[in-house]
């Protein structure tokens, strides 16, 4: 989340209200789509490239799959990647012997990923599905594993219904992997100094974050859910939770991201990631 205390035309550019799927939707699409050059111009780099043909990293701490291992053994399996922005993940995931999928709400950050051309050893990139997260547009059971690195869920607001259809085109064994931002964030401004390590807001506060036009339009939106308010998606979706991983912020990186930095990397958890699994 970004702050800002300006105001314009007597509307806020920044407050805490309720907001539906539909508007969150439109808003999200249209920051990311404005956004994707930017965006990747500064983290591109850090998301995937310069670590070779692909990368996948799990979050700002720098985790990647390489290191961790969540999904477990990828080769032959066909992966659903949610909110894959310009597909760094199914690029690893290809030259790593899978099939995935990469889908997300934005067609520019797809866009961008098309741009990436091959995975490094002359195969094609990986296929790219511009959809919404919370209505994917697959068969039921169609897929080995899902999973999404900082992608789609945060952005919304049911965000209960995309578990439950990630659950849906899992097949019996299938695991979904996700990570976001940890929910304790929530509650401490977006500010990588000592400044960030105040409580300012109520950690049980689930009003959306939004950034809105003069007219009151909102053009970019978080939604906040608890660490139980996860659990409880999940396991309501018909998944198991397996494990729950708060990376902690590695001495070589002294990247500072947003609110992240290793100031407090070292102190608090700045992202949270959730293996589950479909039993049956």
């Amino acid at each position: 989340m970004e702050d800002r205390d300006d105001e314009t035309d007597g509307v806020e550019p920044v407050t805490r209200r309720p907001v539906g799927q539909g508007e969150s939707a439109r808003a999200n699409r249209s920051w990311w789509d404005a956004e994707a050059a930017a965006y990747l111009s500064e983290h591109g780099d850090f998301l995937g490239p310069s670590r070779g043909a692909a990368g996948f990293v799990w979050g700002p701490e720098g985790l990647t799959e390489d290191e961790a291992g969540l999904l477990g053994d990828v080769t032959g399996a066909a992966v659903l990647e949610v909110g894959a922005g310009a597909a760094q993940c199914s690029r690893w995931l290809l030259a790593h012997g899978a099939r995935p999928v990469a889908l997300d709400l934005s067609m520019a950050m797809l866009a961008a990923g098309r741009g990436l051309g091959d995975d490094g050893v002359g195969r094609p990139g990986p296929p790219l599905v511009q959809a919404d997260a919370a209505r994917l547009p697959f068969a039921d059971r169609s897929f080995d594993l899902a999973c999404s690195a900082y992608g789609g869920l945060p952005f919304v607001a049911d965000s209960a219904a995309v578990l439950r259809d990630v659950a849906r085109v899992l097949r019996p064994g299938g695991r979904f992997v996700f990570s976001l931002s940890h929910p304790l964030r929530w509650c401490l401004p977006d500010d990588p100094g000592p400044g960030g390590l105040v409580v300012r807001d109520s950690y049980f506060d689930r009003t959306p974050y939004v950034e809105q036009d003069p007219a009151g339009q909102a053009t970019y939106v978080e939604h906040h859910r608890t660490l139980g308010d996860r659990v409880r998606e999940v396991t309501a979706a018909g998944l198991r939770l397996v494990d729950l991983v708060e990376p902690e912020w590695p001495a070589g990186n002294d990247r500072t991201w947003g609110g992240w930095s290793p100031l407090r990397g070292a102190l608090v958890p700045g992202t949270a990631i959730f293996v589950c699994v479909k039993d049956g």
